[in-house]
């Protein structure tokens, strides 16, 4: 029994980051994860329980009132420690139901891993029955027979196919396989449902978990269960001794052998597929899309427009073909013609192009960021989606000159700075309220006075990795406006134009686990918007940042190389004729990995007459659940072949793994 409280405590379950609340000073023991501290007070609530019993007389020496109260008394501290094992169960439950539902949702595609959950759920389903039935014996401790505890006693630790000894190996070999497997890790199944995870794209969107979190997760219905299971047997040998069956010393310590043997081989397994379970959290596309709800866009930073050769050029001549201008600007309005029938481009002018002398213009309306709805071409080609004009098509017909000179009409790329282009994004830093212990969670875009911004919801760090969520709040952002006298240009923000119209696609992690992330910004690298993560030193088992000078700092991927012949290159991913991001019909996926980038670009000139700016904005939160700290953040691109796709924030989980221990030796 010594021994036992020795060694053996430390050796028991680890899952979730569990409780919300700090646990008591008493309680802190190892830099493991908090489920280890619960754990830890319900065994040493067993054993204190055992401390009543170790003095009955056996059979032959029955004193029945002395009996009676040391039942009520084993059966009060049995109450105690059924509260903290419900209240526990309680606070993981919202996220045990999204994982297990996650694996319902595709398991039935795989024949044995629905056996083995169904299985497994059998097993729960038959601890917890009767864990309720022992706590309905301890509500009505009064009025109980002493036949009645005896006989529940007997049936849970006799050596049979249905005690609750035999379902707790059955739920372990079930979870994790036999121990004589070659290949154990890979074999088991908590390993096989987190690989499953991963690849599929949708569960990760619906359950809001990294799957390191997602094995948590499913591994705490586990834990839990035989928590129960453990408490049932204790007590029975408590009963069965406070009632002269026996002594029952060397049965308890043969079952707690076995638990802890078991309790030993999970926590390595369940380290090594933490280890190797990805942190990242993104979003999938919305049912449907709403922009300035759920998507949001840059608008015309490079736009599809109209313009006669001869006011492309100062001498309003004729003497050159459309693909001549590859920069250059609307110089006039020769005799008014289409010109004056529609907003000119005041800035500079793209890869002018020749596609037809004559067309019908079909206009967007006036309060639409849009220039055209569509153009058809006398040739029969149509650029844009052709519908019902509401504005009615105008036909603009090219014309010759002195016979000599044709003036056509090209179709150009307009960059105008305008009150209808919003293509700015905030540089200003996003730092959470450290002074009252606050850490970064959840990441989300917004456009706030046409600025893009990258705001931080925030939380207060508790101890072990926990985040109290009544403090959850989405900080808000600097509402300034780039007309601002004490703004400026470069320091506050960053223009996108043709020359500066490109974002990294980045994962911005640390692999030092004394540290999390505090607040994020942009700057500016070149022509590429570059995201940088703000990391904060902080004490895992009191969950306090240590706030002295020196011991935060920023952290990025200052990678710029972009020649072809460097392996540490930056590599283009290259949006070229898409369509509209809005009108795929199958759901976007990631694209990107770390080290890349993507410019902003118009839509194709078939698909949209190239009236908008691609890739769109999710705007959507990327939030964990439950929310954790975070080790790291990303920018990412998701889409689908031939459209535009998204940019997006994601989140990366802080990694607990280095905080489930394996016991290396005993004591």
């Amino acid at each position: 029994m010594m021994e036992f409280r020795k060694w053996g405590l430390p050796l028991l379950l680890a899952t979730l980051i569990s409780l919300q609340q700090p646990p008591p000073a008493e309680a802190l023991i190892e830099d493991v994860l908090d489920i280890i501290h619960v754990v830890k007070e319900v065994t040493s609530g067993v054993l204190k329980a055992w401390d009543i019993v170790q003095s009955s007389p056996l059979a032959a020496n029955i004193d029945f009132p002395l009996m009676r109260e040391k039942q009520k008394k084993v059966l009060q501290r049995l109450k105690e420690v059924s509260k903290q094992i419900d209240h526990t169960e309680e606070q993981h439950a919202q996220y045990v139901a999204l994982a297990i539902e996650s694996v319902t949702s595709y398991m039935h595609n795989n024949a044995p891993i629905m056996a083995k959950m169904n299985d497994i759920t059998d097993t729960i389903n038959r601890i917890s029955s009767r864990y309720q039935q022992m706590q309905n014996y301890e509500a009505h401790k009064d009025k109980l027979e002493m036949s009645t505890l005896i006989t529940f006693a007997e049936w849970t630790v006799s050596p049979n196919a249905h005690s609750v000894h035999h379902l707790m190996d059955r739920l372990h070999i079930t979870l994790l396989g036999s121990e004589d497997r070659a290949n154990a890790t890979s074999n088991n199944l908590l390993a096989q449902l987190v690989t499953a995870y991963e690849v599929s794209t949708n569960q990760i969107c619906n359950t809001q978990q990294s799957a390191q979190q997602f094995v948590y997760s499913l591994y705490a219905d586990i834990a839990l269960t035989e928590l129960k299971a453990y408490t049932m047997m204790e007590f029975s040998w408590m009963m069965l001794r406070v009632y002269g069956k026996g002594n029952f010393t060397q049965e308890a310590e043969l079952m707690r052998a076995d638990y802890e043997k078991r309790t030993e081989r999970t926590l390595k397994l369940l380290k090594d597929v933490m280890l190797r379970a990805d942190r990242i959290v993104y979003r999938c596309d919305p049912d449907k899309y709403v922009r300035g709800v759920n998507y949001d866009e840059v608008t015309r930073l490079l736009q599809g427009y109209i313009e006669n050769e001869v006011d492309l050029n100062n001498e309003e001549t004729c003497r050159e073909t459309c693909s001549f201008y590859q920069s250059t600007r609307s110089e006039g309005c020769f005799k008014d013609l289409y010109c004056a029938r529609q907003p000119r481009c005041s800035g500079r002018l793209y890869n002018c192009q020749f596609v037809d002398s004559d067309m019908w213009v079909c206009p967007s309306p006036q309060n639409s960021t849009r220039r055209y709805e569509f153009i058809e071409y006398e040739n029969g080609r149509v650029l844009g989606q052709r519908a019902r004009c509401t504005r009615g098509t105008t036909k603009v017909d090219s014309w010759w000159r002195y016979l000599l000179w044709h003036c056509s009409y090209c179709f150009c790329l307009c960059d105008e700075q305008g009150l209808k282009s919003d293509r700015f994004f905030s540089l200003r830093d996003s730092v959470a309220d450290v002074k009252r212990n606050r850490v970064v969670t959840g990441l989300r875009f917004v456009k706030l006075n046409r600025i893009f911004h990258l705001q931080i919801q925030e939380g207060e760090l508790l101890p072990r990795g926990a985040i109290n969520q009544s403090t959850l709040e989405w900080k808000p952002v600097d509402k300034y406006n780039i007309f601002d006298r004490d703004v400026k240009k470069g320091v506050d923000y960053h223009t996108l134009s043709y020359e500066s119209r490109t974002i990294d696609l980045d994962d911005v992690n640390t692999d030092d686990n004394s540290f999390v992330i505090t607040g994020v910004r942009f700057r500016v690298v070149g022509t590429h918007l570059n995201l940088e993560a703000y990391y904060s030193e902080f004490d895992f088992k009191t969950g306090q940042l240590v706030q002295v000078e020196g011991n935060s700092y920023w952290k990025s991927n200052d990678n710029t190389d972009v020649s072809n012949n460097s392996k540490e290159r930056r590599e283009k991913i290259r949006l070229e004729n898409a369509d509209v991001s809005t009108r795929t019909i199958t759901p976007s996926i990631p694209q990107s990995r770390h080290n890349q980038y993507i410019d902003f670009t118009n839509t194709g000139l078939d698909k949209d007459a190239a009236q908008s700016t691609v890739p769109f904005i999710d705007i959507q939160d990327v939030i964990s659940n439950p929310p954790v700290p975070l080790s790291g953040i990303g920018i990412y691109y998701k889409g689908r072949n031939g459209y535009g796709g998204f940019l997006g924030p994601k989140i990366i989980t802080y990694d607990f793994t280095p905080h489930v221990q394996v016991p290396k030796k005993k004591f």
